[in-house]
């Protein structure tokens, strides 16, 4: 049983859940099954692997420039509370729930196959990062209401296998809005944020597209995305330094900010720097879904095919920036404000007991991916109007989720951090509430979840058969590429 044990460890957490390896692997599956050749099947399936290695690499320059913006601004604000990190929440929740969640994402994983097999929910889950955090939460939730660990290894695999189909569903005649109807789906536990971000779009039909920006002939240059996201987050960036610097004083910015060169230009220049970074990070995100895009999607014509007929890949929310790259910066600080906003909020209306909530801060990880992600989709229904509301909008709901998140993780929900997307949110806090109900009472406990999991896929197959198969596509006619062309 320990060997057994250690394997599943190993390929939880060395294969599992790098999705590198993941879509590596599912476009080798894809290749096998269009019969291609040894030579192309190594190619093919490293060419995926290395695509979203440069994703990766793409992403990780992008946090590292968010992280000082992220204490600019919560420096100026003067801001105190809970920052949701899924990283910090998961690695906070390892040493005491691990070998359960191995479990339940090795089980959950397969079980979404199955899912996907036996419903008209043809859709594979590729985000392997997600579907661990998402596994952790699950986990964290069964074992506070005290279930067993066998029970929660299999309640939980069948809950955590039901949100990877679901939730594609839902999202996709938006995800169909925004690509064209490419043979791609969202694969990213912040789909509630863009489902409302491409809802609330559809408000402001007949506002132009944040990709039509019209430029003076001076200001050509900005038509290029890379150049125009450096340039407009150097000003972000700028603006919150000098503010900065003006609210803590020269020495607390210095001391922050740029302890080996301590000058006020040094500071403000490594900001204009992080700016930089932030802009050649976006690039090379697109590089890499573009690479990705490129082989994944002719591999899944095979297991469409032979193993899950229809099937299409569900992939991590930066397979849509390239479509409109412009709609994600004004999404990410359309969410920020909105964060802010929500912040504002709970500070003066939700303070005393019984409504205590947790301050939310505004993390600005979470707000970049699913704010650019809603800022995109909005873009697709409503435009400039569209993007800047559906960036807003998931800012409100990755804020107030987390907060309400809070209450039904345990012990766990007293640390500094919490889940910050969308989907951890309401999905938590129906598993834990409806759990809740019945805690102690195992047998109640298991069906209660069984009944929430069969619920969720008779709605979302419902949705499939209404709203996906019938070719609906909110706002109108399919309006996606607007980037690539």
């Amino acid at each position: 049983m320990d060997v057994l044990t250690g394997l599943i460890n190993f390929l939880v957490q060395e294969v599992f859940s790098k999705p590198a390896y993941l879509v590596g692997l599912m476009t080798a599956v894809g290749l096998i099954a269009l019969g291609k050749k040894p030579g192309e099947i190594v190619g093919g399936t490293l060419k995926a692997t290395l695509g979203f290695l440069i994703l990766i690499v793409g992403a990780v320059a992008v946090i590292n420039a968010l992280d000082p913006l992220g204490k600019l601004i919560l420096g100026v604000t003067n801001a105190q509370g809970v920052v949701p990190t899924n990283e910090a929440i998961v690695a906070l929740a390892q040493s005491q729930y691990g070998g359960v969640t191995a479990w339940v994402m090795f089980l959950g994983f397969f079980t979404s196959l199955v899912i996907a097999r036996l419903t008209p929910l043809r859709y594979v889950f590729l985000t392997g990062h997600h579907i661990f955090y998402m596994a952790t939460m699950l986990a964290v939730i069964l074992v506070t209401v005290q279930m067993s660990d066998i029970a929660t290894v299999i309640v939980g695999a069948i809950l955590l296998g039901t949100i990877m189909v679901v939730m594609p569903a839902f999202a996709h005649p938006w995800m169909r809005r925004v690509t064209g109807d490419e043979a791609v789906a969202m694969g990213h536990f912040g789909s509630f944020g863009y489902i409302a971000g491409g809802a609330v779009g559809q408000l402001f039909k007949g506002s132009k597209s944040t990709e039509e920006m019209k430029f003076p002939e001076q200001l050509r240059f900005l038509r290029e995305p890379m150049v125009a996201t450096a340039v407009s987050m150097a000003i972000i960036y700028l603006l919150f330094a000098l503010a900065y610097l003006v609210v803590k004083g020269e020495a607390a910015a210095l001391e922050a900010f740029a302890p080996a060169n301590p000058t006020w230009g040094s500071f403000l220049m490594a900001e204009f720097l992080n700016a930089l970074n932030f802009g050649v990070g976006v690039a090379v995100i697109l590089v890499g879904v573009r690479t990705i895009l490129g082989e994944i999607v002719p591999a899944f014509a095979g297991i469409s095919e032979k193993i899950i007929p229809g099937a299409l890949p569900a992939l991590d929310v930066p397979i849509v920036f390239t479509y409109a790259p412009n709609a994600v910066i004004v999404g990410f600080l359309a969410s920020v404000v909105g964060g802010l906003v929500s912040l504002a909020v709970i500070g003066l209306a939700f303070q005393n007991a019984p409504l205590a909530l947790a301050l939310i801060l505004p993390g600005m990880v979470p707000h970049f991916f699913t704010g650019g992600g809603a800022g995109v989709f909005g873009n697709a229904t409503g435009g400039r109007a569209g993007a800047v509301a559906g960036g807003f909008v998931n800012g409100v709901l990755i804020t107030f989720l987390p907060a309400f998140l809070l209450k039904v993780l345990g012990n766990l929900g007293f640390a500094n951090t919490t889940f910050g997307d969308a989907d951890f949110g309401w999905y938590g806090i129906v598993v834990g509430n409806v759990a809740g109900w019945v805690k102690g009472n195992e047998p109640v406990l298991i069906v209660a979840m069984l009944v929430v999991a069969g619920a969720l896929i008779a709605i979302a197959s419902w949705w499939q058969k209404r709203f996906v198969d019938s070719g609906w596509v909110p706002g109108g006619e399919a309006a996606g590429r607007e980037a690539a062309a």
